[in-house]
């Protein structure tokens, strides 16, 4: 099986195993599953911070209103006390975006264990640890937080609540940075190797017939146009590379500065060495010996 490594720009996202016998329209609708699902992973588990700190979403017309402001134009949040998580306890939104009535301490380690565990499902260090992401991870991270948020809140979210749009497949994106981080996959394609991977043809194609091998591809939108090529050397390689040349800098420095006659010391450099090893003169000492 063929890994790829998939990059958005130049950040590392995830490992995708797939074969070279599979059609380039197959994994790229794959590919985009696995990283608009990341995205919307990562999307929840910040609301669900503010979730468990102040309790579910206001309605739209109250958003951003103070107390008194409600109160003059009569309004009131029918889902707050209804969705209300039990033994709930107060915790004003500063934001003005949250009813207030948050989740008991115990319930709260609930929401956030649920999110540390999704995340590290998810996780870009799983690049470094050699380990390929498929759909079934994501959905495993969105089950987690799915499970831990009916735990918290058995009356479930109110319909307006951005966790339940999310886990609805509902959301609502417009007008955010996080419409413009999501991919459309209907525009989706791959660059390796400083071309794009065509739809209707086959990834060996492109990436030849070796189904044992590591190819860096480039996740992007056709409204994009092509991405930036690949470094040929990585960073650590780089370095590395800077490092032997200003070692052996440093080398022909120290012997620039040694004498020129210096090698007249050696033995090598000896003209009658080889004369006193056939007379068996060699290592004799002058030095008159101390008797016993």
């Amino acid at each position: 099986m063929v890994i790829l490594l998939v990059k958005r720009g130049d950040e590392n996202q995830f490992l995708y195993e797939t074969s070279v016998e599979n059609s380039v329209d197959d994994v790229v609708r794959d590919v985009v599953a696995i990283f608009n699902g990341r995205l919307k992973v990562t999307r929840i588990c910040y609301e669900l911070e503010e979730l468990w700190k102040h309790g579910t979403f206001l309605p739209t017309e109250m958003q951003g209103l103070t107390e008194e402001q409600i109160k003059e134009l009569k309004l009131d949040d029918p889902w707050a006390k209804r969705c209300a998580p039990p033994g709930y306890v107060e915790a004003k939104d500063d934001m003005g975006r949250r009813c207030g009535l948050a989740p008991p301490p115990n319930m709260q380690e609930v929401l956030k264990k649920a999110a540390e565990t999704a995340k590290e499902i998810i996780d870009k260090k799983h690049v470094d640890l050699r380990k390929c992401m498929t759909q079934k991870d994501v959905s495993r991270a969105l089950d987690e937080l799915r499970g831990a948020t009916k735990i918290v809140f058995p009356a479930g979210l109110p319909p307006h609540d951005p966790v339940r749009m999310e886990l609805d497949n509902v959301e609502d994106l417009s007008g955010t940075q996080a419409a413009n981080e999501v991919i459309d996959p209907s525009r989706a394609c791959l660059w390796a190797c400083g071309k794009k991977l065509i739809n209707g043809n086959k990834l060996s194609d492109h990436l030849g017939k070796n189904d044992k091998s590591k190819v860096t591809v480039k996740l992007c939108s056709s409204a994009e146009g092509a991405p930036g090529r690949e470094p040929v050397l990585t960073e650590e390689e780089r370095k590395q590379l800077m490092l032997k040349a200003y070692r052996k800098q440093e080398e022909w420095k120290k012997l620039e500065q040694d004498d020129d006659d210096n090698y007249l010391n050696s033995k090598w450099a000896d003209g009658q060495n080889l004369k006193r090893q056939f007379h068996g003169l060699n290592n004799i000492s002058w030095k008159p010996s101390i008797g016993k």
